[in-house]
């Protein structure tokens, strides 16, 4: 006979409800359906109450209609990020349209995380070839969870260093949500991000982009003629983001939208 759970409905939203969980209703939704024992589901519920990422206590994160796989201490993909894998599948597609590509389209997924928007990328644009990188190891093993098995690679380091030589000057796509957030606004972030996500996944610097600067300042050696760079940031720092683009070589075009509240600078190398 199947066991029953020991919270009713009711009682998991009252709780989370209670904790200061928004979205109480989903939460108990996704939890209750998450086949665990009771004393699993009692232990889930409290570390949610307890401010853990319900991503983490699942054990995956919904980003373009996949579940990606997320491990506790690695940074949980947002849907704004969203953004991205739409501007970068769509200028995948208009590069298509033409002759056939003779080897596949590079796509790099750069201080990817979890690797949610590299495997994105391979989802939406078969016969992409597609590497993630991440300077943290437990984001490194994460992301080999969700890339590996659909046919990318995981490498592990700073920025470009980590990357195969070889795709200098192959890449087509250099898509990057680097840490942005000021450092002096990571106190005033929300309890599971603060105390949850690795620092290093959110610090950007006393202005937020130092990382971005890093990325674009090396992004042409790497950009394939006319590839394009994706950079996630704040409709507020987007206009420096783009600056710094045009000083490193490219020609940078601001991209947002309101439904996913998300703005990203992509620059193509000229």
């Amino acid at each position: 006979m199947p066991v029953q759970s020991p919270l009713s409905r009711s009682t998991v939203i009252s709780r989370l409800r209670a904790a200061g969980c928004v979205f109480a209703e989903d939460e108990a939704d996704l939890l209750l359906s998450a086949s665990l024992a009771p004393n699993e589901l009692l232990n889930a519920v409290q570390r949610r109450v307890d401010g853990f990422p319900l991503e983490h206590i699942l054990g995956w994160a919904e980003f373009c209609c996949l579940r990606i796989r997320v491990e506790p201490g690695v940074f949980v993909p947002r849907r704004r990020t969203e953004l991205l894998v739409c501007e970068a599948a769509a200028l995948l597609g208009a590069a298509s349209t033409g002759s056939p590509p003779s080897t596949p389209p590079v796509v790099v997924d750069l201080c990817c995380g979890s690797g949610a928007v590299g495997t994105a990328l391979a989802a939406l644009v078969p016969g992409i070839e597609v590497h993630a990188s991440d300077v943290d190891p437990a984001a490194v093993r994460c992301a080999g969870l969700n890339i590996v098995p659909v046919g990318g690679a995981v490498h592990e380091g700073d920025l470009y260093s980590a990357l195969p030589a070889r795709l200098r000057g192959n890449v087509e796509i250099l898509a990057v949500n680097a840490p942005y957030v000021p450092t002096a606004s990571i106190s005033s972030m929300p309890h599971e991000a603060r105390v949850h996500e690795p620092r290093v996944s959110l610090d950007g610097g006393p202005d937020g982009l130092d990382i971005q600067r890093r990325v674009i300042a090396e992004a042409a050696v790497w950009l394939s003629p006319g590839g394009h760079l994706l950079i996630e940031t704040s409709r507020r720092q987007a206009p420096v983001t783009a600056a710094a683009m045009i000083s490193g070589g490219l020609s940078p075009r601001i991209a947002t939208s309101a439904e996913l509240d998300a703005t990203a600078v992509i620059g193509k190398l000229l």
